[in-house]
């Protein structure tokens, strides 16, 4: 008989009780006075296996200075970038004042070759948990250039578990890509759009062939579910050691697309708690974070966890794949879930007003689409700053943070930009925008 959810033995069904009020936080005019929470607290809710070993990232600083000779167009027609790749942080951050625009970049492209560092995060607490439940296999879906689905691939190869990737459309006469990547390290299915477009229906379907009739299916949400409590780090009774058993029997985990569950925020909550370190960025100078959203998980988890430790950092994220309404209701979605498992001494923590600032990105488009000069400009950044963006994501959150430091170049609020990766992704769209890639044997904008 095939089961749908694994067994709960011996297992403490999750808390419900409430962390967070139903008004949200942090206005993008004022920064949020908080309350530290209890640092036993926090610790708490990050004292758990983790998939990378450390949180560490690299920061650098970009100067934005002004072209002698302004370009006739271009989307940086007239400025030109430089990197510090060895900048002053914690205290003496405080002491520096540049006399030109600039911002800082977290470095979180560089966590893995292959693994966007978005991604990284978000893997970061899911991954163990679905070892210490004895998982064996794992099934999502993507897009065919999907960044979500060759992150857990590569990931899930580099821990033992077996990926199987539904990927939206029809397989690509050439693999590039993320796509080359899912294809190296995962199983990847190239599914009809007409059925993508039921993806619960889809993944369940396919998670129960991999089963076959002996083996079990479970949602990760239902894992979220037999925790004793998200903060404790501790799952079901079941054990890592289980899960190579001599019975053959496969227990498989459906991670939804985009892995934007609750547990996804804890990565970057461990990522924030790192940054806000006396020698990195400290606890009291106030920052605004520049992010792209995709799912919008990355910058909900951003400002969550300002929040938490009390930090007086602002988030605003750059909208690229969905309304407004659509980011605010994975807003409040994934806060209500993270209600649900939070530890019984946050649950009076309360919020007010908006968690992130939401801001349209200037020149809008379908998801997906790259404009004229976007790949031009990309050039040029990794040409001066030897930063690599891409259209899609990066590029918009660099963007962003361009506009801010020019407009406050002597404010103490200091912009810093999350590069999320997505280099591999400018692979794919080499295929599909041939004569905009063709400038580029030019040369970079002067």
């Amino acid at each position: 008989m095939k089961l749908h959810h694994w067994p709960k033995i011996s297992v403490i069904a999750a808390k419900r009780n409430g962390f967070l009020s139903r008004n949200f936080v942090n206005s993008y005019q004022n920064a949020p006075q908080l309350k530290l929470c209890p640092e036993e607290s926090v610790s708490k809710l990050l004292d758990r296996r983790w998939a990378l070993e450390n949180p560490d990232t690299k920061l650098h600083l970009i100067t934005i200075s002004m072209k002698e000779t302004p370009a006739k167009g271009g989307v940086f027609w007239n400025v030109n970038f430089s990197m510090d790749a060895n900048p002053k942080l914690g205290d003496a951050m405080m002491d520096e004042r540049c006399k030109d625009p600039s911002f800082y970049v977290i470095r979180d492209d560089l966590l893995h070759p292959f693994v966007n560092g978005n991604k990284a995060r978000k893997l970061d607490a899911l991954l163990p948990m679905i070892e210490d439940c004895s998982g064996t296999d794992v099934v999502t879906c993507g897009g065919c250039q999907s960044a979500h689905a060759a992150a857990v691939a590569v990931s899930c190869a580099e821990r033992g578990l077996r990926s199987h990737l539904l990927l939206r459309g029809e397989e690509p006469e050439i693999l590039t890509g993320f796509n080359l990547i899912s294809s190296i390290y995962g199983n990847v299915i190239y599914v009809p759009r007409s059925l993508y477009a039921r993806r619960e229906e889809m993944l369940l379907r396919h998670a129960n062939v991999i089963a076959g009739p002996s083996g079990s299916v479970v949602w990760l949400t239902d894992i979220l579910d037999n925790f004793i409590e998200l903060a404790s780090g501790k799952y079901c009774t079941q054990t890592k050691a289980n899960r190579n058993t001599e019975d053959g029997m496969r227990k498989v985990v459906i991670v939804k697309e985009g892995a934007g569950d609750a547990v996804a925020l804890l990565g970057i909550i461990r990522l924030l708690r790192y940054l806000s370190q006396s020698h990195i960025l400290g606890e009291k100078r106030p920052y605004n974070f520049m992010i792209d959203a995709g799912t919008g998980t990355t910058a909900i988890g951003f400002a969550l966890g300002a929040l938490i430790l009390g930090l007086p950092w602002k988030v605003t994220a750059v909208m690229l794949a969905d309304s407004y309404d659509g980011y605010k209701n994975q807003e409040n979605r994934l806060i209500s879930d993270f209600k649900r498992y939070a530890p019984a001494d946050l649950r009076n923590y309360e919020l007010k007003d908006d968690l992130v600032q939401w801001v349209n990105r200037d020149t809008p488009r379908k998801f997906g689409n790259v404009l004229e000069g976007e790949i031009k400009a990309c050039q040029q950044v990794a040409n001066q700053t030897g930063v690599p963006i891409d259209p899609i994501y990066t590029l918009a959150a660099w963007e962003l943070a361009v506009q801010l430091s020019q407009k406050q170049p002597d404010k103490e609020e200091k912009v810093v930009m999350l590069h999320t990766g997505g280099t591999l992704g400018m692979f794919g769209l080499a295929q599909r925008y041939k004569s905009y890639f063709s400038t580029l044997k030019d040369g970079p904008p002067q």
